[in-house]
């Protein structure tokens, strides 16, 4: 494959635990992908107090549109009274965050939180 060409994200993957929904998004985030991820996440936010976890553990890179992406997820689940987490370890990713200074706006761990790993 070309240098210049990206492979399509694989779609992403949705469980329930415990009450929450967990995405788990993957490739990468971007102007190309960022609208099928921002329609799954507000059918997953639509709810009246939706927990949600969104998993970018397995995501390689984001731009500004999956930052986007993420921000209206985060306003439309505190508008619901709800609850946001993102998982991710990746340092890139972390200053990317911080950089936005978004790196506050978001509750971040870098794993699944306790009860929905093993599930």
């Amino acid at each position: 494959m070309p240098e210049n060409e990206t492979r399509p994200a694989a779609a992403p993957t949705v469980r329930h635990v415990e009450g929450t929904a967990i995405l788990t998004l993957h490739g990468e985030i971007d102007v190309l992908t960022a609208i099928p991820v921002a329609r799954r996440l507000d059918d997953l936010t639509a709810v009246s107090c939706p927990d949600l976890v969104v998993d970018l553990r397995p995501v390689s890179f984001i731009d500004c549109s999956g930052l986007s992406v993420l921000c209206r997820a985060r306003n439309r689940v505190r508008a619901r009274g709800g609850r946001l987490r993102l998982v991710s370890g990746d340092s890139c990713f972390l200053r990317l965050l911080n950089a936005t200074g978004l790196g506050e706006v978001f509750e971040i761990h870098p794993q699944l939180p306790s009860g929905a790993a093993g599930a």
